[in-house]
């Protein structure tokens, strides 16, 4: 499986951007996809996942009520919406495939990253 993650970029604080990760290989119906973020000099943390299969999401506390996952399965892209950014959501933001886990060791595929820098 390769992943393309794409979208980051600069934004102010409460503003919002919209990340995308592009799978394609092998048959993606039984995994999920994640989305993880990395701090500088943090531990990479998980922020929500989705089912290729039935779409079904979940998000840990951190980013729930502001960050959306969701699914184009015909073009294999997964996106993350990301709204009301504050500055400590700065990181780089990583997706991945794997089973329905937000253990990080756990995912099989991961894609190159994408700076997402928010400004106060």
């Amino acid at each position: 499986v390769q992943l393309q993650a794409s979208g980051g970029g600069l934004v102010q604080a409460g503003g919002s951007l919209r990340l995308s990760c592009a799978a394609s290989g092998r048959t993606l119906s039984v995994y999920v996809m994640g989305w993880f973020r990395q701090a500088p000099g943090k531990e990479r943390e998980f922020l929500t996942g989705i089912s290729w299969s039935d779409g079904s999401t979940y998000y840990a506390d951190s980013v729930k009520g502001r960050f959306t996952i969701s699914r184009d399965n015909a073009k294999n892209t997964v996106f993350l919406q990301m709204n009301s950014l504050k500055p400590e959501d700065t990181a780089v933001y990583y997706c991945a495939v794997g089973p329905r886990t937000a253990v990080a060791a756990s995912y099989d595929y991961w894609g190159q990253g994408t700076q997402v820098t928010v400004s106060s």
